[in-house]
Order: C-alpha cells, then structure tokens, then sequence
C-alpha cells in the first residue's frame, strides 16, 4: 500500500483508474482520500463513493460495462481486464445458439433497466451466468441497480487483489 499510497494524481488515475470499467473518474475522485490502510481500505473508499453518487451517474457506471459475450466483445473491443474475465468463463467459446442465447438476453435486459447485464463471471459458470440472467430479467429497476452495483463492485475487488493483492500485503 506504501507505494499506492505515495502516487500523485496522475500516477494513481492511472494505475487504479482501469478498476472500475471505464470510470477513471472513480479513482480520480478519492485520491484526496490517501493513505489506505489496506486494500479493502481502498475498495470500501471506491465502493462508498459510487454509493453517494446520484443515480444518473451510478447508472453511467454501469453503462460503460460491456455485454456478456456480446458484440464488442466479439470484435475484441473491450477492456483487457473484461476480455481476460469474459475468456476465463468460457464466454469466448460458444456455440452459435449459446451466442445467439447471449445476445437474446442482453437485447431483452438492456431494454428493460437501460444497461448491460453485468456478474462477477469469476463466481460462475455459463450455466448459472444464464440462470442468473434469466432470474435477475425479472426484477424491478431498483432492485436491478442495486445487484448491478453489487456485482461491479465484487468484479473490481476481484481486479484490485489481481492487480496490487501481493505488493499490498508486502508493504
């Protein structure tokens, strides 16, 4: 932590900026917040700052999220870290109908809450990432942002212990 904790602006942006999706702006925001004590430290000021934002920017949050094995992901034009996540899972080896299944869903869940589907796929396999897509598609709106930000907010701890887990417990 003694070696995230001595970063400027700039150099903290950058090396946590990329753990929460597309949101270095998260990162931007608590700098001011320094020294953590601990990684969860850092994660908790990350995770309480997104809690006190307005819901527009919660929801921008989970916007810059991408599909499950959708589109972009396809074209590989998404986040190192979401590829290597999505691969891990095996949601770059379906078949034609787990892909066409795929993209159903996602067309049918950003319909209805106006934002990607988005699960912690470290924690699953394809088969309970569909169930639960399946499951989530039923609920209300709220109840959607809240599992959404729950979800992001496991994915990025997941990302700061891959990211900083060994040097952080050495310092």
């Amino acid at each position: 932590m003694k070696s995230l904790n001595a970063l400027d602006r700039a150099s903290f942006v950058a090396a946590v900026g990329g753990i929460f999706e597309n949101s270095p702006w998260v990162a931007e925001a608590i700098w001011g917040k320094m020294p953590f004590a601990s990684l969860d430290a850092l994660h908790r000021a990350m995770t309480d700052y997104i809690r006190t934002q307005p819901p527009a920017a919660q929801i921008g949050l989970l916007r810059a999220h991408p599909e499950l094995a959708g589109r972009d992901a396809r074209l590989g034009a998404i986040t190192d870290d979401s590829a290597a996540e999505q691969a891990a899972a095996g949601l770059d080896r379906l078949s034609d109908a787990e892909a066409a299944r795929f993209d159903m869903l996602n067309r049918a869940y950003c319909e209805k809450f106006g934002f990607p589907f988005i699960i912690a796929v470290h924690d699953h396999s394809r088969v309970s990432i569909l169930a639960q897509f399946e499951k989530r598609l039923a609920n209300d709106i709220e109840t959607e942002i809240a599992n959404a930000l729950e979800q992001v907010f496991r994915i990025t701890w997941l990302r700061l212990e891959r990211a900083f887990g060994a040097a952080a417990r050495m310092s």
